[in-house]
């Protein structure tokens, strides 16, 4: 017996990611018609996956998040992520920027006091995974360094 080939829906795909960025979750998943859909925010190291549950045989599936990215930089402390030392001015650094351990790399405000975030290692930033004026919490990845 035969399955008919079912294709993603991708109107349903599109209106996840806009409900994402729209409430700021970091991840939605969805289970619908034999699907599961998660997205999850995260730069170019966060992933989205959508695979049939009926699969006879899983495949095996390495699933990198930016969180358990070796390079990942997280968050010290709930607070609002800045990307700059005043509004207007030049970013701290930049993706493609190489960057000393212990350089300033974005500032975090908690309760009123600007808490300036180093660089744990010397590398090259190859994802900044936050927006400027953005809420972050603790533990969640700022930028990767590689």
């Amino acid at each position: 017996m035969t399955k008919a080939k079912k294709s993603v829906d991708e109107d349903l795909i599109r209106n996840l990611a806009d409900l994402l960025k729209e409430t700021e979750l970091c991840e939605i998943e969805i289970e619908q018609d034999g699907w599961r859909i998660r997205l999850a925010r995260g730069g170019s190291v966060g992933t989205m996956v959508a695979a049939p549950r009926e699969a006879a045989v899983p495949a095996p599936h390495v699933e990198v998040t930016a969180a358990e990215h070796p390079g990942s930089l997280k968050c010290p402390m709930v607070g609002t992520a800045y990307l700059a030392a005043t509004p207007g001015a030049a970013p701290f650094v930049e993706v493609g920027a190489r960057i000393t351990e212990g350089q300033t790399v974005m500032i975090v405000e908690a309760m009123k006091t600007m808490n300036h975030i180093p660089a744990p290692r010397s590398g090259t930033i190859t994802a900044i995974l936050i927006e400027n004026g953005q809420p972050v919490e603790f533990g969640e990845p700022l930028m990767i360094i590689e």
